[in-house]
């Protein structure tokens, strides 16, 4: 070969080149095949025709071939026995998947839809398929990402770029997507019916979550809603084999437990034990009220095979009253209306305070079948017929009087008859009393009355406090009057004592006074009389006396002219005058004396 295309390289034979090509490709028929081309072979013309309803030769029959040219050159094709079409790459984009129809094979057995999978190198081995059993029509096999070699006479490849003539939208061509705290429901368009009594196909395992339609068809996969689900991420999944509904995640909120009842699973195995009669459970899963309620958090549950009734696990309060607490259980109940043993109907508002514990729960579920059928059915006909009884045994004044006895009497027969519910009585309380308006009325004008009597009494104690006050208040003036005429007395007579004494020491002093003066007046008698003696003797006794007299009018002031002289010559009126006189200056004196006093 080296030699001979060192030969040809000579520019001596470069015009003979085109020749010896068509010499060529005529006498040993040679076909080129490019990189990223297929070769679709028709054969014209053989020894044998195709049997009867196949179009695709597998033995050098006349038509369509299965086998395809791959890239080069290829011989004994000659163009009056073969026509060749080249084609191009399958080629499927990322995040994408293809579909794929059959042309030719056997056909599709009753009760299914699509062709079964046969091993054939992703369709790129046609003469596989076809002897491998592969069917025709609409196949559960897809091609995920990447280029493929196919023969295109007998597969038709959908893509998404041709999806829309095929009439399909190419969005279902994606890559299929669960979405973050969203979980898909499944329901598969093929395989044998659900079992009688079912609702949903039981779990298939190895079929890698839908995504191998064959190994969930070949493990009894059955068609229709499906038990298992589909959790977050990206699945290749044949859209004519399988529908996706996606939900959210079943949220047990803080303060709850899920109790789910599910209606698909395992045959039903009752584990609750000989003493609970009233209903069953389950393990998970099986068929049934499961033993184990789920915790909070957030759980793949498919709702549309199974319910997930919530338990609050903190104290539910239950009023059976006008109001109603958030969480609406009881929204159907009102006021008890009771009637009493004196014959009168009134109402009661009653409150219960109930809690479930987080193992009970389902044992409650199982019972009752929800939270709410709880309410209606057990703790509504409880409690009411309770007060409805109890009420007949007292009088409506009882209940207005002793309403803390009768909360007590209903707590305790109430928690004893709850116990048997596996439900926790916390507490009983009653609420508002509504008696009947006439009794009210009569009780009403008998407090009134009462109270009024009371507002007598405290006004006639108050007035009688008042006179008290009074009399005491008068009886301390004059107790203070007494007491300051007891001290005036004392004080008196402390004056008085002390005048006593005064006078005593007056009079002691008087009598020593006198005592010395008369002693004093003796001595000075005596002196004198010398002294008189001596000046009788010295002067004689008239001029001795007449100088006594003159001492004794100076010394005494003794006026010697008269104030008032009244002489003859005037007669009556010089008489008159002096009178005047005499009582002007008596006045004057006296006027003179009591200004003295007064200051």
């Amino acid at each position: 070969m080296n030699t001979l295309a060192l030969a040809f390289s000579s520019p001596v034979w470069w015009p003979l080149i085109p020749a010896t090509l068509v010499f060529l490709y005529l006498l040993l028929g040679v076909v080129y095949i490019g990189e990223r081309q297929v070769g679709i072979v028709v054969k014209r013309f053989g020894m044998r025709n195709l049997p009867p309803g196949q179009i695709i030769a597998l033995r050098g029959e006349a038509g369509i071939q299965a086998d395809t040219l791959t890239p080069g050159l290829h011989f004994f094709y000659w163009v009056w026995q073969y026509s060749i079409t080249r084609t191009g790459l399958i080629e499927v984009p990322q995040d994408h998947i293809a579909l794929v129809v059959a042309i030719a094979g056997e056909p599709i057995p009753a009760g299914r839809i699509l062709g079964r999978n046969v091993p054939c190198n992703h369709f790129q081995d046609a003469r596989e398929f076809l002897t491998g059993g592969g069917e025709k029509g609409r196949q559960n096999a897809i091609l995920t990402a990447g280029t493929y070699r196919i023969n295109t006479a007998l597969f038709d490849i959908i893509t998404p770029w041709n999806a829309t003539q095929r009439g399909i939208n190419p969005s279902s061509l994606r890559i299929y997507k669960v979405e973050q705290d969203l979980v898909g429901i499944v329901t598969t368009l093929d395989g044998a019916p659900i079992d009688e009594g079912e609702i949903a196909g039981t779990l298939v395992p190895g079929h890698d979550n839908f995504q191998d339609a064959q190994s969930f068809l070949d493990h009894g996969g059955r068609r229709g809603l499906q038990e298992q689900v589909l959790l977050s991420g990206q699945w290749n999944l044949n859209p004519w084999f399988a529908e996706i509904e996606q939900v959210h995640m079943v949220e047990i909120p803080i303060g709850h437990v899920g109790v789910v009842i599910s209606f698909v699973g395992k045959a039903h195995e009752d584990v609750s034990g000989v003493d609970f009669k009233h209903g069953d459970l389950v393990l998970v899963g099986h068929k049934g009220v499961w033993v184990t309620p789920l915790l909070p958090g957030k759980h793949p549950i498919n709702t549309r095979v199974a319910r997930v009734e919530l338990v609050p696990t903190t104290n539910i309060v239950l009023n059976w009253a006008t109001r109603t607490e958030a969480h609406a259980y009881d929204a159907k109940l009102n006021s008890i209306t009771v009637r009493s043993r004196d014959g009168f109907a009134f109402n009661l508002d009653v409150s219960q305070i109930i809690h479930i514990g987080a193992n009970e729960a389902p044992r409650v579920i199982s019972r009752a079948g929800s939270l709410q059928n709880l309410v209606d059915h057990v703790l509504q006909p409880l409690v009411g017929n309770y007060f409805r009884n109890s009420a007949q045994d007292y009088t409506v004044l009882d209940f207005l009087s002793a309403r803390s006895h009768r909360q007590e009497e209903a707590a305790s027969h109430i928690e004893v008859a709850l116990r048997e519910y596996d439900v926790e009585a916390i507490d009983t309380l009653i609420g508002d009393i509504t008696p009947p308006e006439a009794l009210m009325k009569t009780q009403t004008d008998r407090k009134i009355a009462e109270e009024q009597r009371k507002t007598y009494e405290v006004q006639e104690a108050a007035e009688t406090q008042r006179q008290q006050l009074v009399r005491q208040t008068s009886l301390a003036d004059i107790q203070q009057q007494v007491v300051g005429a007891e001290q005036g007395v004392q004080i008196a007579e402390l004056h008085a004592r002390a005048t006593v004494r005064q006078s005593e020491g007056e009079a002691e002093s008087t009598r020593l006074r006198a005592g010395g003066e008369s002693d004093a007046i003796r001595a000075t008698g005596q002196a004198k009389a010398e002294a008189y003696r001596v000046g009788v003797d010295a002067l004689g006794s008239q001029n001795y006396a007449l100088i006594q007299l003159m001492q004794i009018i100076g010394e005494r002031n003794v006026q010697v002219v008269p104030d008032v002289a009244v002489t003859g010559a005037q007669g009556a009126n010089g008489l008159m005058d002096a009178l005047m006189a005499l009582m002007v200056r008596r006045d004057v004196e006296a006027a003179e004396t009591r200004k003295i006093l007064h200051n």
